[in-house]
């Protein structure tokens, strides 16, 4: 794509490094690692706080939210959801489904896409069973962490529809916390309009003024693997003044996702 074409697409909000007190400029995130630490730089009002928890959506949200929690010193947890796509257009999400029998729709995607209920049905067993298979591989039988009365910060890599996302804060909300935060890299702007009226704070570090899908803002943009996200988890510790797991592994051990 040339240049003056990809720069118009990014917003006129965007703010550029070499301006006093304002946030980098990027038309690409170098890889999930850099989204997250940029993403990070917009999300400080939430450092060194004891009633902040960061939540990733796996797989792709694990190294993002790595970078913020680290430079927030904030402790780090999954929340595992799973998206309903559109036959044959997996990418494009036309709901999606957490724990404890949640379920969002977009009623626009399915009904435009001609889905009927019984093929929706058939997604939502389907992608059950992987959700229930993942919570097995990334916790161990550990249990999640407790969202009560906390500041939560639900963070991926993108967000497109939103659809992934508005699910992970009703589970989130049921939990019991006491403020809801999604931070994302990048997303469209109808997107971060329409979630402010679910959750309370929506950050998109960029929103491009045409938005196609996650991956043409990063890169580097490679599936993050079961085994990835796993050994990310057994690179934590135990709190010692909170009951939630903190990852620790080092920043390097991210840059290649």
């Amino acid at each position: 794509m040339r240049k003056d074409i990809w720069e118009a697409l990014i917003p006129t909000a965007t703010e550029r490094k070499d301006s006093p007190g304002m946030f980098p400029f990027v038309n690409q995130f170098r890889d999930r690692s850099q989204a997250g630490q940029l993403l990070a730089s917009r999300l400080s009002e939430y450092a060194n706080r004891k009633d902040v928890l960061v939540l990733a959506l796996p797989r792709g949200g694990v190294p993002v939210a790595f970078e913020v929690a680290k430079a927030l010193n904030a402790p780090l947890d999954i929340v595992v959801v799973r998206k309903l796509g559109v036959p044959g257009h997996e990418e494009l999400a036309m709901g999606a489904i957490a724990p404890g029998g949640l379920r969002v729709l977009d009623d626009g995607v399915v009904q435009r896409s001609h889905v009927s209920n019984s093929t929706i049905e058939a997604i939502v067993t389907k992608e059950q069973a992987e959700m229930a298979r993942r919570e097995m591989a990334y916790r161990d039988n550990a249990p999640a962490a407790d969202v009560r009365d906390k500041v939560v910060l639900l963070i991926d890599d993108g967000m497109a529809t939103g659809s992934t996302m508005r699910v992970a804060a009703a589970a989130v909300k049921r939990g019991g916390s006491a403020q809801i935060v999604v931070a994302v890299p990048t997303a469209p702007s109808s997107s971060v309009h329409d979630l402010r009226t679910e959750v309370d704070k929506v950050v998109a570090y960029m929103t491009p003024r045409l938005f196609f899908g996650v991956g043409e803002w990063y890169e580097k943009f490679n599936q993050v693997s079961d085994e990835e996200v796993r050994s990310l988890n057994q690179k934590c510790y135990r709190c010692s003044d909170c009951s939630t797991d903190v990852l620790t592994a080092p920043a390097s051990s991210l840059t290649d996702y």
